[in-house]
């Protein structure tokens, strides 16, 4: 054998070297893609829809108590304070898009992702949340609760 020519050790050891290789490679990926996925939100494109009437009358919510809707794409919620007087918002917490609950025994709007509360004017009190929830304009008609984006 000549010394231009590579030996088949060489070959075996390179083809191990590249498997190898990518083969850490591929488990780096596999570990960074789901973090970063994790922590990097995806982006949620704006609700075409302006009004929804809501699938329950007004006299199915009670005096401090809240009820989750549908707002086209988006989760929203509904609020009787209580004093009687409906209120709705964005259920999507301004932190980290977590989904918003009415807590009744503290009559504050309360996100469990990072223990976020906002009062009901929607304004964050407490926790991570940088900013208000986005507020509804909320109208009853007879026996249907509509709700619509604020103009």
């Amino acid at each position: 054998m000549s010394r231009s020519e590579p030996s088949a050790g060489t070959n075996r050891r390179g083809f191990v070297n590249w498997l190898l290789g990518t083969s850490a490679g591929g488990v780096a990926l596999a570990i960074l893609y789901p973090v970063v996925r994790y922590i990097v939100p995806p982006p949620s494109a704006e609700s075409a829809t302006s009004s929804v009437t809501l699938p329950f009358a007004p006299a199915d919510i009670g005096p401090n108590e809240g009820k989750a809707f549908r707002f086209g794409n988006r989760p929203g919620l509904l609020v009787r304070t209580p004093s009687g007087e409906l209120r709705a918002f964005s259920a999507v917490c301004t932190h980290l898009a977590c989904t918003v609950q009415y807590k009744s025994e503290d009559s504050r709007i309360w996100c469990a992702c990072h223990n976020g509360y906002f009062d009901l004017n929607g304004t964050n009190v407490a926790g991570p949340p940088p900013r208000p929830l986005d507020a509804f304009e909320v109208n009853v008609r007879g026996n249907e609760i509509v709700v619509s984006q604020k103009a």
